[in-house]
């Protein structure tokens, strides 16, 4: 998750929050909490039961402080291989992005491995990177020193010629702008139809945006790539802003166990020391991990709690709503608009907040 233009008042958004515990695939799963429809019950069920398989995935990723203790989690799970890290431009350039990579899978002692991608949006605009969690995306704790190289190759072509050599097996979770995801969309269309799922951390959810008041930075930073995501057809679920806070953001007190638990733990804790004075300076004593969280829904069972099948449509013309995500309910019928849609975007609408820092900490020790 990208934090630019937070505004204050977001920082205390509390949502309502899942009553049971769960952990990670390296913990216990309780049984599931009971959703507001049949739909949802089917849905979180049939996910939870995949996440229990072993799983293929490339993560995707433009590294700062929170991708890179996303790509630690995902490193810690036990039956999860991942097949490659793709990176691009967002929370730093492309080069501190792939170097940030690299440092955070040698911490989780991950050979995994990783390839440059976008600099640019879809459209070939340049974007210039700006991160509140320090110059260099890390905390600027001088932490990054990796030993590996990135792979000589392109990300968007390992992206197709995994999908397509590994035919409804891989999963691609995209925790920073969709412009990789958009590129492979567009050059193989045909191929792209092999992902078993696309998870993205991206869009305001149903609340409030970062990037704009209706807008979330992963979104905004390359809105017409989300648009080609989301209108693609292939499966998708969103995990949104409104994931992110109230109990799952973390604490001073949390940081500090994170600090003291080992060398992975204060590799984490230290790359946030930049972001966690942003959001003091912002009067919150609290910070938020989307891209951990939105890893965490992705792999770790019983974490997410329920979700909503919806068509998703993302807004491109210039104006106070660029880049918003709109989500229409499936099975809703609206007054005037209809609603006559391909739902293939699956939107997670609740988590088990309590238990996130928890399982955090067991995936890591």
């Amino acid at each position: 998750m990208r934090i630019k233009s937070m505004l204050r008042s977001f920082l205390y958004i509390s949502l309502s929050i899942a009553a049971c515990a769960s952990f990670c695939a390296c913990g216990s799963q309780p049984g599931a909490k009971k959703s507001e429809t049949a739909a949802q019950e089917t849905t979180v069920a049939q996910t939870d039961a995949s996440l229990s398989e072993h799983r293929k995935i490339i993560i995707d990723t433009d590294t700062g402080a929170d991708d890179a203790s996303a790509l630690i989690l995902a490193a810690k799970q036990q039956n999860v291989e991942i097949l490659g890290v793709t990176v691009l431009v967002g929370n730093v350039d492309l080069e501190q992005s792939t170097q940030n990579a690299l440092a955070a899978l040698e911490t989780a002692g991950c050979d995994a491995p990783v390839y440059k991608g976008s600099a640019d949006t879809v459209d070939g605009t340049v974007k210039t990177a700006f991160s509140v969690f320090g110059s260099d995306g890390m905390g600027d704790a001088d932490l990054i020193h990796p030993k590996k190289q990135a792979e000589d190759g392109d990300a968007v072509d390992f992206i197709i010629d995994t999908v397509k050599n590994n035919p409804n097996e891989v999963e691609i979770i995209a925790i920073g702008p969709a412009t990789n995801v958009a590129k492979a969309i567009q050059k193989a269309p045909d191929d792209m139809k092999k992902v078993k799922r696309i998870w993205s951390m991206g869009t305001a959810g149903l609340g409030p945006g970062n990037a704009s008041p209706v807008a979330e930075f992963n979104v905004y930073a390359d809105a017409q790539a989300y648009k080609i995501m989301l209108d693609s057809g292939l499966p998708i679920t969103v995990i949104g802003l409104d994931m992110c806070g109230g109990e799952a953001q973390w604490t001073d007190d949390q940081f500090a166990e994170l600090e003291a638990l080992n060398d992975t733990g204060r590799f984490v804790a230290k790359s946030f020391g930049k972001i966690r004075e942003f959001y003091k300076s912002n009067g919150s004593k609290t910070v938020m991990n989307c891209d951990t969280l939105a890893v965490m829904c992705a792999l770790c069972p019983g974490f997410v709690k329920s979700t909503v099948n919806t068509h998703a449509s993302c807004i491109i013309e210039q104006g106070e709503t660029y880049s918003q995500v709109i989500f229409y309910k499936e099975g809703f019928t609206y007054d005037v608009v209809k609603n006559d849609f391909d739902y293939n975007v699956v939107l997670v609408t609740d988590v088990d907040k309590p238990s996130y820092f928890k399982n955090y900490i067991e995936a890591i020790k």
